[in-house]
């Protein structure tokens, strides 16, 4: 019986291969080993670039592919692709490139301590120049990637600002944790942050450089500038928009404002529609017109015309889980293009988490008694549960969505002011609580004859006034909404540190509003984004009194990001009545999703809270950077003055 031969163990096959190596070596042509060498590191390279993981694994609407190209995945991680194909593996080339310089260095130093050595020994000699080969071979070839790349984003150019590679779930993790159990539409894409960057937030811009014709950045020469884009259809030029070969804040500079606009229309239909809310702009218009009949009855009296207003779109931002655009109506420049920056620095970070705390709007009517025992006898009466539940059903005969959820005394002397909150659906809700407080007091009249009705509304309520009872009690929507920036995010997009935005906040929002005594005024600018969303989406621009009650948090985390969070208590808004049935209003609604009644009572009326929330803490954002950095002033120079234009003779 023939024996087996004894396997060769692993390390015997490792000696035979370097043997034969090295006779291969020694025997080969110089010409030969070089030629080995070259081709070995061409295999090798061609296969590192091929082997990584592909980089887009959610699902997109085709048509918006090319939108993250050069963007970041803001739930997964930033990627850089000129044509959405397969990324390689970044940190593999940073590992050779390390290895590399060491090696080589190495391999110098021993050939200057042993060049007798080398000299003398043509076999060590081929060997170290062959080896020099591949290393000249590695350089020419890919040395500096994946340092390029990362750079790239750290300290970008302030017209192409990229995003570090950090993991959504690492930079929010209360927002991953909520995100996954929040209502997501399967069909709708997650948006990349906007790669357009509003020059108001470079400080290294000079004022002449701002109010040049040439005032923007020396950047990388884009594929726009060789093309005659005058010649150009708007959907060509707006394919070039899509495909981030043309800024989409570059079309007036490129073309002409006229023309930008309805081309920038096409670009947004495309990214709407790929959210489910194809053709939401169609009613927003662009050119002179109104319908005077819709206004007739019912938004205006004694009509002699109408102000047309701008409608600036930011976004997209992503908020409990899903990409939205915000339409926002203004005349201040800057405050878009702010508003903007914040929703890229949050869509970057992983988004906002936003929490619905209280619903109800309220009306409080002021009741008059010939005693202040007669006022105290129904404030007593009325906090009983079995009269609560009498009061409950004569407000809700008056109506099919609104629900009385509570009904608050306050005495003072002979008057009495029953603050009545209810649930009212998706309507802003100010004429169903007043009918349903008319029938309360027919009701409180039966029990209480020497009742009187000094005033519907008794300032309790309280409706387009400042009040610490709606700072406290909360009136419509009370929200809170949160996100965690990553410190490079607040570096790179937001132009200033976290600790230079915490302390300014502090000192700013939270001590400064204190010494002036604000009652929910410990913010930047609420305001200012609360109005311009309201006056977009048809809502009652009074009420941004009340609504822009919002206190702004800054922190520091444990990982050096920045945390932030506004809390709202007192957000007054509806989908359905009012200025929301105009069409132009009514686009808008339907941009964000919400135009109408929701599925769910109440739904639409809550997102457009969040929605003006989250916007709310993007403008503040972006102005706290702003005043961190000291750019606000020139930014106001830039997007609020026009140089003079001369007077035609």
């Amino acid at each position: 019986m023939a024996q087996t031969a004894d396997p060769m163990t692993i390390g015997a096959r490792l000696d035979a291969l370097i043997a034969s190596g090295t006779e291969y070596l020694n025997n080969a042509s110089q010409a030969q080993v070089c030629a080995t060498l070259f081709v070995s590191s061409v295999a090798f390279s061609f296969a590192l670039l091929n082997c990584g993981k592909g980089a887009h694994g959610s699902s997109l609407d085709p048509t918006l592919k090319p939108l993250y190209k050069n963007t970041m995945e803001p739930i997964k991680t930033k990627v850089k692709s000129s044509d959405g194909s397969r990324e390689p593996k970044w940190y593999i080339f940073k590992m050779l490139n390390y290895t590399a310089v060491a090696t080589f260095s190495t391999s110098v130093l021993h050939f200057v301590l042993y060049s007798d050595v080398y000299m003398n020994n043509d076999a060590q000699m081929m060997k170290l120049l062959g080896a020099w080969t591949l290393f000249v071979l590695y350089f020419f070839g890919f040395f500096g990637v994946s340092f390029v790349d990362t750079d790239d984003h750290l300290v970008g150019s302030p017209a192409e600002d990229e995003i570090s590679e950090i993991s959504a779930d690492q930079a929010n993790p209360s927002a991953a944790a909520v995100a996954k159990q929040m209502p997501v539409k399967a069909a709708a894409p997650i948006h990349p942050p906007a790669p357009s960057h509003p020059v108001c937030s470079d400080k290294n811009l000079t004022k002449d450089a701002l109010t040049s014709s040439s005032a923007t950045p020396a950047v990388k020469k884009s594929a726009s500038s060789s093309l005659d884009l005058q010649s150009m259809t708007n959907e060509e030029l707006a394919e070039l928009v899509l495909t981030n070969k043309m800024k989409d804040h570059q079309l007036e500079t490129k073309l002409d404002p006229t023309r930008a606009v309805p081309i920038r229309r096409l670009v947004f239909e495309k990214k709407l529609a790929s959210l489910g809310h194809a053709k939401s702009l169609d009613e927003l218009p662009y050119e002179h017109s109104l319908s005077y009949e819709r206004v007739f009855g019912a938004n205006c009296e004694i009509v002699v015309g109408y102000v047309p207003l701008p409608v600036g779109m930011v976004g997209p931002c992503t908020l409990n889980g899903e990409s939205v655009y915000i339409p926002m109506a203004t005349t201040e420049g800057c405050l878009v293009a702010s508003t903007n920056r914040g929703c890229k620095a949050i869509t970057a970070g992983g988004g906002a988490v936003s929490t619905l705390l209280r619903d109800g709007i309220t009306r409080a009517p002021c009741l008059r008694f010939e005693s202040a025992a007669e006022a105290a006898a129904l404030a007593i009466w009325a906090q009983e549960p079995h009269n609560f539940t009498k009061l409950k059903a004569a407000f809700e005969s008056t109506t099919s969505f609104g629900k009385l959820l509570s009904a608050t005394p306050t005495v003072a002397g002979k008057n009495c002011y029953l603050r009545l909150k209810c649930f009212s659906g998706d309507a802003m809700g100010m004429n169903m609580v007043s009918k349903g407080s008319l029938a309360v007091v027919d009701l409180l009249r039966q029990h209480f004859p020497t009742l009187k009705l000094v005033a519907l509304s008794g300032n309790m309520c309280t409706d387009k006034k400042p009040a610490a009872i709606n700072w406290i009690e909360g009136r419509g929507k009370s929200v809170v909404v949160e996100a965690t920036i990553p410190k490079d995010i607040v570096r790179t997009v937001l132009k200033t540190t976290v600790k230079a935005i915490v302390d300014t906040n502090l000192q700013k929002n939270l001590v400064g509003s204190a010494m002036s005594g604000s009652v929910g005024g410990y913010n930047a600018h609420a305001a200012n984004i609360v109005t311009a969303v309201f006056l977009a989406t048809g809502q009652d621009p009074a009420q941004n009194v009340e609504s822009s009650n919002c206190i702004t948090i800054m922190e520091e985390t444990d990982d050096g990001d920045l945390w932030i969070s506004c809390t709202m208590p007192s957000i007054e808004v509806g989908t359905v009545g009012g200025g929301t049935s105009l069409p132009a209003q009514a686009a808008c609604l339907k941009a964000i999703g919400v135009k109408g009644g929701g599925d769910i009572p109440g739904g639409n009326a809550r997102k457009l809270a969040h929605v003006v929330a989250v916007a709310t803490m993007a403008g503040e954002l972006s102005l706290l950077a702003a005043l961190a950095a000291n750019t606000l002033v020139q930014a106001h120079m830039q997007h609020n003055r026009k140089p003079a234009t001369p007077a035609k003779k």
